[in-house]
């Protein structure tokens, strides 16, 4: 009888872990080998309810990947990802992406062009400085979806 009220009193401490594991919606990330910005950023994804995997790509057809997922040239940054039918371009946090599926756009995607510091992955937030997230549009358009100031 001890070994099992053990045994339950395990499975019952696992099971918010175990849950929180199989509601985590999947994004897979395109990136460079041994980028450690774009592991972070993975690593951010993961604590807030994202369950990344990573595949590696040589340069020219990551950037291939990119434009042919509809990312425009100019919101190019070091990693690409694709969740639910849309694009994520660099170092978007991951409450935005979170407002991206939930309000379900009829758009690309989100982008942070470059690499800005304080970004997710990209340095203490504290320290950042300001950075625009775009929604980019089916038409290659871009609008500002949300917006951080330097911190």
């Amino acid at each position: 009888m001890r070994h099992l009220t053990q045994s339950l009193t395990i499975v019952f401490a696992l099971l918010p872990a175990a849950q929180a594991l199989a509601e985590a919606t999947p994004i897979d990330v395109r990136k460079t080998n041994g980028c450690g910005c774009c592991l972070s950023w993975m690593n951010h994804l993961k604590e807030n309810g994202f369950a990344p995997t990573g595949q590696n790509m040589f340069g020219g057809l990551l950037l291939r990947f990119k434009l042919d997922n509809g990312v425009p040239q100019r919101m190019v940054s070091c990693h690409t990802a694709l969740v639910d039918g849309y694009v994520i371009e660099g170092h978007v946090p991951a409450t935005d992406i979170h407002r991206l599926l939930s309000e379900l756009p009829d758009a690309v995607g989100l982008a942070v062009p470059g690499m800005p510091y304080g970004s997710p992955g990209m340095g203490p937030e504290d320290e950042r400085d300001a950075y625009d997230v775009f929604l980019i549009q089916k038409d290659g358009s871009t609008e500002v979806y949300s917006s951080y100031p330097a911190g």
